[in-house]
């Protein structure tokens, strides 16, 4: 397995302080089910075995330490977005489908925020709606547009409002007009996850930290008499009857999981907190979650102490099993001229975060999650692109029915689960298609701000 880089801390790390590890796998090990990633996904997944059945013994090994990957890095949103958006999922997987999909991620949102508050999770949660703005005439069509597909598919919540309704809640001289969603959480994601990794702890589940899964083998290869797997780690083994790969963007490091996704990398930065002074040309009192509507978006949000964070923009690839990309000097110097873009009076704003990490591809740019192998005894979860916080918990209740029950539906409708994935061609050509993909993005927001300031 490649070696993980130490990347640079995100805000949310850095503000949670030193993590508090569990101790690294030693010896021989046997549980029901092994969960290999320390993330939502892998918490939450955990957590709902232990609750469904409290009988099951589970065990969470990550590679690093908890919230290391993209659940400790991302912007922060728990939102309703499948993929590109709106229009490309109509594009590349129909309407009826978009339907689905976005009922299941307004029911993500939702359970996100009741498991939160039943569970007393400290994450500094918020919900206070979500905008993605228009900076020109080509992107106010674009987004009329998606207003107009959501309404027809029965979504009342998404509506268009104009450039005066729109700086009312926040300002800048860029925006012409937004799509309004009120259904967004913000959270602290490195919160959320150290305190599901709590809660997993107190249902019963174990926790190994810095124990990365080296390979998985079939118990038969073994000698043993049942199915099951084994997990070799640098210090010892786990056996398990049934396994979770909670593994997102490093998913493609293991062989049954290797062409379903690739990783990309996003961008991000947190600025100094903001003065009144400077906070009083642009409004915000809301807290409001904003995108652009690029393909390349811009995402960003106030924290708490009034910071500005921001991300997305330029995205970073390499071959697929080099996981060192979570640094960009251009990229951060692009986020930064785009705060000064949007609002030319904080010239000058200290950047005193950058950091950046991986998000998971899969080729038709949609979620999957269900079974792998043979057996119905191993469950993954992949290809979040980026939108993965928000489905996070309800994914997880998801995969833990789909190994509790075996060969019956889960509970919970899912469009994403068992459906036919399309692979990722092998090398080279995987990256020929990777950057095929990047090229075409950015030429269609070039055409978009065709004519118009640098963006």
């Amino acid at each position: 397995m490649p070696v993980l880089p130490d990347s640079p801390l995100s805000l949310w790390l850095d503000q949670g302080g030193p993590p508090e590890p569990e101790a690294p796998l030693s010896g021989d090990l046997d549980v029901d089910v092994a969960v290999i990633g320390g993330g939502l996904t892998g918490f939450a997944t955990a957590c709902e075995l232990r609750r469904a059945e409290p009988s099951v013994s589970v065990a969470v090994l990550e590679a690093k330490t908890a919230a290391y990957g993209a659940s400790g890095r991302n912007g922060s949103f728990a939102m309703t977005v499948v993929g590109l958006g709106f229009g490309t999922t109509a594009l590349v997987r129909g309407k009826k489908f978009l339907a689905r999909a976005h009922a299941y991620m307004e029911r993500c949102v939702d359970e996100l925020e009741r498991f939160i508050d039943d569970e007393r999770l400290d994450c500094d949660k918020i919900r206070p709606g979500f905008l993605r703005v228009a900076t020109t005439s080509g992107y106010v069509k674009r987004l009329q547009g998606q207003v107009e597909l959501m309404q027809s598919l029965g979504f009342d919540g998404i509506t268009w409002i104009d450039a005066d309704e729109t700086k009312a809640m926040v300002s800048s001289p860029r925006y012409l007009g937004a799509l309004w969603e009120p259904r967004l959480l913000l959270i602290d994601p490195a919160k959320l996850v150290r305190e599901e990794k709590r809660l997993a702890l107190r249902r019963g589940a174990r926790v190994f930290e810095n124990t990365p899964v080296l390979a998985v083998a079939s118990t038969a290869a073994f000698g043993a008499p049942a199915e099951g797997f084994r997990l070799l780690t640098p210090a010892g083994s786990v056996t398990a009857g049934r396994l979770v790969f909670a593994t997102n963007a490093y998913a493609h490091l293991f062989p049954d999981l290797a062409r379903k996704q690739v990783p990309a990398f996003t961008y991000m930065i947190a600025t100094e907190p903001l003065s009144a002074e400077q906070l009083a040309p642009i409004g915000w009192e809301g807290g409001q979650g904003l995108e652009d509507a690029r393909n390349l978006i811009h995402y960003y949000r106030l924290t708490p102490d009034r910071r500005l964070v921001m991300g997305g923009g330029p995205v970073g690839l390499k071959a697929r099993n080099n996981l060192d990309r979570d640094s960009d000097a251009a990229a951060w110097r692009h986020l930064e001229e785009h705060i000064h873009w949007l609002w030319p009076h904080l010239g000058g704003l200290r950047v005193t975060h950058k950091w950046g990490g991986p998000f998971s591809v899969t080729m038709d740019l949609t979620p999957a999650l269900g079974y792998v192998g043979e057996g119905r005894r191993a469950v993954y979860s992949l290809g979040c692109i980026g939108h993965g916080v928000a489905m996070s918990y309800l994914n997880g209740r998801v995969l833990a029915e789909l190994l509790l029950r075996p060969g019956r539906p889960p509970q919970q409708e899912c469009p994403f689960v068992n459906r036919r994935v399309l692979p990722w061609p092998g090398e080279p050509l995987d990256t020929v298609v990777k950057h095929a993909l990047r090229d075409y993005l950015r030429a269609e927001d070039a055409f978009y701000e065709r004519g118009s300031a640098r963006l």
